[in-house]
């Protein structure tokens, strides 16, 4: 919970950092704007306290209603005022906090399901919320990029995210090579292209921002590939 602290810390200082004006500027993910990003990203933890309370019940609760819902209330929430946006950044996060905190022991050895389908482990969500919080917080292409994500935090990204590809059939297998930290990864099966880049660029390859990921080479195949989907 050190690293959700230290990242939700940061970020909420980048958004109370905006103006009015810029809470409606472009993000790494169009048509998403800043303030699309940071009401998903409450909207989010409010998710995964919703997973967590099932653990604790033993029933199985939804992470969101239907993905129409979810979608309803980033758009209803994306052109409030800076401050409120602020607001609710710490209060939903002051809520996953509360949920993680005094989650029983027995509910830790529980399983839930992910939007996705996937079942995961009480304790996985922590990951969870730590990439939310750092993807996100580059998305919104206001002084913060994947290269400021701190290493410890980039590697647990990262590897969150190849433990989800592991879970699926088909990955392609690639090799990933982050040249300013010790970090080989293997997707897929292992073999087929290297991808080598600073970690920064690494991360903000394999979480689907190509575009974000300038200084990365590859051997072994024609051109960087794109990221295997993986969420």
């Amino acid at each position: 919970m050190a690293s959700v602290d230290a990242s939700t810390e940061r970020f909420a200082a980048t958004v109370a950092g905006l103006t009015e004006r810029g809470i409606a500027g472009a993000t790494l993910i169009p048509p998403w704007t800043r303030g699309h990003v940071v009401t998903h990203v409450a909207r989010a933890a409010d998710s995964l306290c919703r997973l967590l309370e099932g653990a604790r019940t033993g029933e199985e609760i939804p992470q969101y209603a239907s993905m129409a819902a979810r979608e309803e209330e980033i758009e209803a929430g994306a052109r409030r005022p800076v401050a409120a946006l602020v607001d609710d950044v710490r209060a939903s996060a002051a809520r996953f906090d509360e949920a993680v905190r005094t989650l029983p022991e027995e509910a830790w050895r529980r399983r839930v399901r992910l939007r996705t389908g996937e079942l995961r482990t009480p304790g996985s969500l922590v990951a969870t919320r730590v990439r939310e919080l750092e993807v996100h917080h580059a998305d919104l292409a206001a002084g913060y990029a994947f290269g400021d994500v701190p290493e410890s935090a980039a590697r647990f990204v990262i590897d969150d995210v190849i433990g989800a590809l592991a879970r699926r059939d088909g990955v392609p297998p690639m090799r990933i090579e982050a040249t300013d930290a010790e970090l080989v990864r293997d997707i897929g099966a292992g073999g087929g292209p290297v991808i080598r880049g600073p970690l920064g660029d690494v991360l903000a390859w394999i979480t689907g921002r190509g575009a974000a990921a300038v200084g990365l080479s590859v051997s072994g195949a024609q051109g960087v590939p794109q990221a295997p989907y993986w969420i």
